[in-house]
């Protein structure tokens, strides 16, 4: 029975390097050292892959759901929306995030062993892009469970096959440390070039939007845990946006952003291209979702929603069983396939960030010029000209005889649009700030409380028992209401 269970252990909890996206070209093993696959054959599927089972679950369903974007229509118990999530949620993302970690660091080592061949420095620059995605891969898996297993993880070829859960605030100070190394190795600039280059979707092998992109990382997850870590994270906010900027380069233009751009060609099709229609159409959008851009005539309405009826309108979140509304607008079936859905961070996104620093006082940079900055390149990033006037109109205009927490709500209000099929961010911020203000439907449960968490796979019960059993016994009951590290007081 041991030996049963630690052979489930290794399936389910995925240690063990998987094989490469459908689509993508088989490519031979290492010749020289390293056991593992080439790091070109590596770094694409890898991605991809996360990029699009975020889309397909997450942005799908728990974000969506959650932060009223969309709402499914029927009277069925059992929605997300009504904070009524079912405990087999917790499998998936878990599962293919810690699948992909794995190719995240065996892209590293086989780089590592190359560099100690022949010294060249685009092995490098594909070290600092494991350890940037390793990070952002990382910080999704905790800031989703809470403690998690993170330095045992990912060592089934050692033996290691119960991983012990560790705190989540040591994980943050780990992720920071490979931020901070992933910004040194790329400082050689060293772009991969010829058929290297084909290997990174997102950046075409662009080592300084490489570099860029890890700090704007650095920079989102340092806000993140700024409430709990103190001048551990303050300082080295004001040190990247301020004091060290040389050192720090960030995200400067809607170009540099973070996207993986579906082309509509395997292997680079959205999940959602083979969608039925009808399946896409029942995603209706939510009325808070709707009515915010249509009240500031935001053009971005026009890609995001259907008109119905003539006009775009919502539907009510969050409705009781046996209520439920007429359907309304819904998602356009044109951005099944749209090339920014792949969005992983952009440039909105850092200029939201920085005038909310700004507003806290880490940085002595202007909060208005950032806030009207990330509005504009929210518009412009989605190919729509920003109207006549827009930023003077009456719910936008920047205030600055409003109080740090009103300037504070009117900036997360807009980075929520800017944050659009971005992974679990919008649920994240809420959960930080508890902006932008959800109407509560009269249907929601859990006490009309926004789920702090999404609990363990339940098979960890039995396959790392004894491990799980002293991650509840240190973070708190194993269910959406308690919170992670840097949630709490």
């Amino acid at each position: 029975m041991k030996k049963i269970k630690q052979i489930i252990s290794i399936c389910l909890v995925v240690f063990l390097t998987a094989s490469c996206t459908d689509g993508f070209k088989k490519l031979s093993k290492n010749p020289n050292s390293s056991e593992f696959a080439l790091p070109q054959a590596l770094l694409a599927p890898a991605i991809t892959d996360v990029v699009a089972k975020n889309m397909n679950r997450s942005a799908k369903r728990i974000n969506n759901e959650l932060m009223q974007v969309h709402v499914l229509t029927g009277d069925v118990e059992g929605r997300i929306f009504r904070y009524d999530i079912r405990k087999s949620e917790a499998d998936y993302n878990w599962n293919n995030w810690y699948l992909q970690l794995t190719n995240f660091k065996n892209l590293y080592t086989s780089a590592e062993d190359l560099y100690k061949i022949n010294s060249n420095n685009s092995n490098k620059t594909y070290m600092a892009i494991s350890l940037i995605c390793q990070s952002w891969v990382a910080s999704l898996l905790t800031d989703t469970y809470g403690d998690v297993p993170y330095f045992d993880a990912n060592k089934g070829k050692e033996g290691v096959l119960m991983p012990k859960f560790d705190k989540q605030e040591d994980i943050y100070l780990d992720i920071f440390s490979k931020l901070e190394q992933a910004n040194e190795l790329l400082k050689t600039n060293a772009n991969l070039t010829g058929e290297l280059a084909g290997s990174d979707p997102i950046y075409g092998g662009v080592a300084l939007n490489w570099r860029k992109f890890g700090n704007s990382l650095y920079l989102r997850l340092l806000l993140r845990v700024s409430g709990k870590a103190g001048t551990v994270a303050t300082d080295k906010i004001t040190e990247i946006v301020q004091t060290k900027i040389s050192n720090y380069p960030l995200i400067s233009n809607n170009a540099e952003s973070a996207i993986l751009k579906w082309t509509g060609v395997l292997p680079y099709q959205s999940p959602f291209q083979t969608d039925r229609d009808a399946d896409w159409n029942i995603l209706r959008l939510a009325d808070f979702f709707v009515n915010n851009l249509k009240n500031w005539g935001d053009p971005r309405i026009a890609k995001w929603a259907t008109l119905s009826q003539g006009e775009y309108a919502g539907i009510p979140s969050g409705y009781p069983v046996g209520a439920s509304p007429t359907p309304r607008s819904a998602m356009p079936l044109a951005l099944k396939i749209d090339p920014l859905l792949g969005n992983i961070l952009n440039y909105s996104e850092l200029q939201f960030i920085l005038a909310e620093v700004a507003i806290r006082g880490w940085y002595n940079g202007n909060a208005q010029t950032h806030y009207e900055a990330g509005i504009t390149n929210g518009i412009t990033l989605w190919g729509a000209s920003v109207p006549s006037n827009y930023l003077n109109g009456i719910h936008i205009k920047w205030d600055n005889n409003e109080g740090p927490s009103s300037k504070i709500e009117k900036i997360l209000l807009q980075k929520y649009y800017a944050l659009f099929f971005t992974d679990l961010e919008q649920w994240f911020e809420y959960r930080r700030t508890g902006y932008p203000d959800l109407p509560k439907g009269l249907g929601l449960i859990n006490n009309q409380e926004m789920p702090a968490r999404i609990n363990y796979p339940v098979y960890l019960q039995s396959t790392n028992r004894d491990n799980y059993l002293e991650a509840i016994g240190r973070q708190g009951a194993d269910d959406i209401n308690t919170k992670v590290w840097w949630q709490r007081p």
